[in-house]
């Protein structure tokens, strides 16, 4: 995706971030009106927030942790709800959050055509059934390379922003997560992720998971450092008080890791911010803690 630049802040503190990942109940396992995130994303000296809530498949795929096709026009209308009840200056975006899974792609494209997303999340989620039936095959490790096999394949698609929570497999069986023997793997994914342009996701919820760690762990990160890839933050809100937590710590990794710049996207063109001017403007570690967690 191309780059364009933000107008600079008026204040080093004034409000320039997004959260980039959060969802609405029409997905069966969330909770609170957008509005809700929204009062939140203010709280937290946001500028913004995109709601990217999980995308409608067909024939009933994983229908029970997202909206059924029929709801995509209630989706759109919670958005601009919380649009419209946003202070002036704070901005509710549309975005969604769709999966990848082989077979779809046609599904998602047209999905994807049918309203103005400003981003739009692919995510390779190995926990439904239906990628559990068709790609488990009793090895652990074999269903860690197949699934960042597919984390490339997702990039190279064109039909996302972004890749969510990119490691995310390393909850599918912790005890058997070892990162130094799938690090070959990561990098020919990396490679040919860099290669299509398309952003990774730190998100801040990986503390919260039977691994718990945020999503990609801070060897996957500087990997993708080593390579350009840009880095959005997500919280990947499930409840309106976890809007922006963990941010100042998701900024220290990057910079942890050799990035200089966090990005955001609007109309589905990314954007990248110095990461000490996003520090500044983001409420201090201890406001954004203080909401609670999932």
């Amino acid at each position: 995706m191309g780059q364009v630049p933000l107008p600079s802040p008026m204040s080093e503190s004034a409000p320039i971030f997004f959260d980039s990942h959060m969802h609405t109940p029409l997905c069966k396992h969330a909770e609170g009106h957008p509005a809700l995130y929204m009062e939140h994303g203010v709280a937290q000296g946001l500028v913004g927030i995109i709601m990217t809530c999980h995308s409608p498949m067909p024939d009933g795929f994983s229908s029970r942790v997202r909206m059924a096709p029929e709801q995509f026009r209630e989706y759109l209308a919670l958005v601009s709800e919380a649009a419209e009840a946003a202070p002036e200056g704070f901005e509710v975006l549309l975005g969604m959050e769709s999966d990848f899974f082989p077979g779809m792609e046609d599904w998602l494209r047209e999905l994807h055509g049918r309203a103005e997303f400003h981003y739009i999340l692919g995510s390779v989620h190995w926990h439904i059934g239906e990628y559990i039936d068709a790609f488990w095959h009793g090895d652990p490790f074999a269903f860690q390379k197949q699934y960042f096999e597919h984390l490339a394949e997702s990039a190279e698609s064109g039909l996302f922003d972004c890749l969510a929570h990119p490691d995310l497999v390393k909850n599918a069986s912790p005890a058997d997560w070892d990162f130094d023997r799938i690090r070959p793997y990561v990098k020919r994914a990396l490679d040919r992720i860099a290669e299509t342009g398309v952003a990774m996701e730190i998100n801040t919820s990986g503390r919260n998971k039977s691994f718990p760690e945020m999503n990609p762990g801070p060897g996957m990160l500087a990997l993708m450092a080593e390579r350009g890839i840009p880095v959005v933050i997500g919280s990947d809100s499930h409840t309106p008080t976890r809007v922006g937590d963990g941010f100042h710590d998701a900024l220290d990794w990057l910079e942890a890791a050799g990035y200089e710049t966090v990005s955001v996207f609007r109309e589905r063109q990314r954007r990248d911010l110095d990461i000490a001017a996003v520090r500044a403007s983001v409420a201090p570690a201890e406001v954004s803690g203080a909401f609670g967690r999932d």
